[in-house]
């Protein structure tokens, strides 16, 4: 059997919502997120950030210091037990028209093509309608968390979102449960 994967957010999802989050130092986890990576990977699962990046398309922030905050969130994670196994960035402006950027497929079809998943098999968890998107896009089980932009993005959520939950952790709890197994 193939190991299932959960693609996750990165900013309001795994890490403290910033606004546009621009220097390693700003990175801070949300309590209790690192905890859920860990018990998601007791549950057999890979995991995947994938997060939209346009500051870098933008020309606000370099491509070089945007990896050196990628590897304060895994120092971060690594310091509470949890690791992910890759983070797919989308660059581009939302106008760029590229196929990666959320709620397009395209990360999490990239990941699926170099982790050897079923992009269908797959939960995506994160905290905009985009990420959402992308979970329907690729046919995934798509979580909302309420924390970040959660709690606006809910109301217009809709069947964008098979479950919604308070955070991360909660998330966790939910894939347990699908999957019939303690966590």
């Amino acid at each position: 059997m193939t190991q299932r994967f959960a693609l996750i957010d990165r900013d309001g999802t795994i890490n403290e919502e910033r606004h546009y989050l621009a220097t390693p130092d700003e990175v801070a986890l949300i309590p209790g997120s690192a905890d859920a990576l860990v018990r998601l990977r007791d549950l057999g699962f890979g995991i995947v950030v994938v997060t939209n990046q346009a500051e870098v398309g933008r020309g606000n922030l370099a491509l070089a210091e945007l990896g050196r905050i990628n590897d304060r969130l895994r120092e971060l994670l690594a310091e509470n037990g949890a690791r992910v196994d890759a983070i797919e960035v989308c660059p581009h402006r939302p106008e760029d028209g590229c196929d990666c950027r959320k709620p397009k497929p395209g990360m999490a079809l990239r990941a699926a093509g170099r982790f050897g998943f079923a992009p269908d098999a797959s939960v995506v968890i994160g905290d905009h309608l985009a990420d959402l998107g992308m979970g329907r896009a690729i046919g995934a089980t798509t979580i909302l968390v309420r924390t970040g932009h959660g709690a606006e993005a809910e109301p217009k959520a809709g069947a964008l979102a098979d479950h919604v939950t308070d955070d991360l952790a909660d998330a966790v709890t939910i894939i347990a449960a699908l999957v019939g197994r303690e966590p």
